[in-house]
């Protein structure tokens, strides 16, 4: 790479933005921005957003919709950091920033764009509020990821704690301590979370749904679905489907 042109580059950018007495948004405006995310403040959602730029937008493309692609996959970046800080399952974390970077690429306009970027906003702040904000021992982390990448798997106390590097008896008693919940209940909940993804987003049947999350039988996934969501998966999916949000 050629270091002058990137010198040359940079002061002409900034030779630029002086005279046109046009500063970048400031790094205080993007902190809050990443505040609202991290401690899930979801009464600061509206405000945040109403708060006019005290600059201007990096220029990171000749080209208008490119330079306004490229922003979005630095601003979702941003929200993906600060949705972790503010205790975001990295799995989950990552997956949202993924889905809305491919989004991304697909508008067609700016405005389409815009749209995107202040519903990943929400979606961000809303996920920490629901799921975020439990700072757990660097074990129960790794035990919780290790949980998140295997749900279409057999899991047990035993092959966690293994991977953890703890006894399963020790393991059983830091989990509850710190979750509030037995490992197994946990494990069942994100299994049903997966679940109710499936159910929305996809035409997965009910019978392919829990061979995929690993439950012993169909029904016994309906059983524990409508424990722990207060209905079936096939009502479920069909309120969804008679609300217009399929």
């Amino acid at each position: 790479m050629n270091k002058d042109f990137l010198e040359i580059y940079r002061e002409s950018s900034l030779f630029e933005r002086r005279e046109q007495v046009q500063p970048h948004m400031s790094y205080a405006h993007e902190k809050e921005r990443h505040r609202v995310i991290k401690e899930g403040r979801i009464d600061l959602l509206d405000s945040a957003l109403q708060i006019p730029p005290d600059g201007t937008a990096g220029i990171l493309s000749k080209d208008a919709l490119r330079n306004q692609k490229n922003m979005l996959i630095a601003a979702i970046t941003m929200f993906t950091r600060s949705a972790m800080d503010g205790g975001l399952p990295e799995e989950l974390a990552y997956a949202m920033s993924d889905s809305y970077i491919l989004m991304g690429e697909e508008c067609s306009t700016v405005e389409e764009i815009d749209r995107l970027y202040n519903h990943a906003f929400r979606e961000f702040t809303y996920a920490v509020a629901r799921k975020g904000n439990r700072h757990y021992r660097a074990a129960i982390d790794s035990a919780i990821h290790y949980i998140a990448i295997h749900l279409h798997e057999k899991i047990t106390l035993e092959m966690v704690a293994d991977a953890v590097g703890m006894s399963p008896c020790h393991l059983s008693r830091v989990f509850r301590q710190e979750t509030g919940i037995s490992m197994v209940d946990f494990v069942q909940q994100e299994r049903i979370e997966a679940a109710k993804h499936m159910l929305i987003y996809s035409d997965a049947t009910l019978s392919a749904i829990s061979q995929y999350l690993y439950f012993s039988t169909q029904s016994y996934f309906i059983r524990i679905f409508k424990k722990h969501v207060g209905m079936t998966p096939g009502q479920y999916r069909q309120s969804y489907r008679e609300n217009g949000e399929w």
